[in-house]
């Protein structure tokens, strides 16, 4: 039987579809996984002024370390390394360059006010050692999100598998993790959508294991004088970038996804190709033109 369960949690609708026998089962299963996902936003959102985030970001240029458990050093260990091999691209502390742009105004911020912000962005200000983490500038930050809804779909993902899910799918807001596929299906058939035409697919793809994550710049934007502005800010220039419109990545898990769809992103059109091509994964990408990439066929 297919259980489904839809609920909110990171800013989006969020869906657990499970195949099983026992609906008991399954019913305990998807309660932990949602558990699991209530339990993370808790912890890591920004948006919450009793979380970990906040205590971080509350302490920046104090001095003073706020004391972390290991699954906050993994993440951070990990966003280290995606900054590292994305020449500083990937940059959780790049979130507080939203101070300076309104999306909803459709207004361009004052060049002074993302000159003034520029100097709070830097991953290498970020010190954690020992099981305690510190920002060096006072009006730093740093933002989870943009590696937390992945790693809570992972997450989510472990839980079904652990209270006995052999083929579930979860879907936070769009970022997936499968774990087995559907009797008689090569996975869970999930449709890329078309960047403008909202209810329309651009492309499908299976999922039977691992994760999917799709990063675009056209949910979120302004329209200037005929201009576009995306959401996605580059963080060496505070200014939306210009390159590919949307990536959708499959990896082992969502996490990877999620990140190298972001870099992906934040590179110029042609060398987020050439890099995507050589990453090894199943990618589809559309650049400013609407044209179709990728090893995973459009249609």
């Amino acid at each position: 039987m297919r259980v489904e369960h839809s609920f909110k949690a990171m800013g989006g609708p969020c869906r657990i579809r499970l195949d099983a026998e026992d609906e008991s089962m399954a019913r305990s299963a998807i309660s932990a996984a949602v558990a699991e996902v209530e339990r993370l936003e808790s912890k890591f959102s920004r948006y919450r002024e009793d979380s970990l985030t906040a205590r971080i970001n509350r302490a920046a240029g104090s001095g003073e370390p706020i004391p972390v458990d290991a699954e906050t050093v993994a993440l951070l260990n990990y966003a280290d390394t995606a900054w590292r091999e994305s020449a500083g691209l990937f940059d959780l502390t790049s979130g507080v360059l939203r101070r300076a742009w309104d999306f909803k105004s459709g207004c361009l911020p004052h060049a002074d006010a993302l000159n003034a912000l520029l100097p709070l962005v830097d991953w290498s200000l970020v010190r954690w050692q020992e099981g305690a983490v510190s920002l060096a500038r006072e009006g730093m930050e740093i933002d989870f999100g943009g590696c937390v809804k992945e790693y809570a779909a992972d997450s989510a993902a472990a839980k079904l598998r652990e209270h006995g899910a052999a083929c579930a799918l979860v879907d936070l807001a769009g970022d997936m993790a499968a774990t087995g596929a559907p009797a008689g299906q090569a996975g869970w058939p999930i449709g890329i959508r078309h960047p403008l035409e909202r209810e329309q697919a651009i492309a499908n793809v299976s999922l039977s294991g691992g994760g999917l994550a799709s990063s675009g710049d056209y949910e979120r934007c302004m329209l200037i004088e005929g201009e576009r502005y995306g959401h996605i800010l580059h963080p060496h220039t505070g200014w939306p970038v210009r390159g590919l419109i949307a990536v959708s990545i499959l990896a082992p898990q969502c996490l990877v996804a999620g990140s190298s769809a972001t870099i992906a992103m934040l590179k110029p059109a042609e060398e987020a190709l050439g890099w995507l091509q050589e990453l090894g994964l199943p990618w589809f990408a559309i650049d400013r033109q609407l044209s179709c990439h990728g090893n995973i066929a459009a249609g």
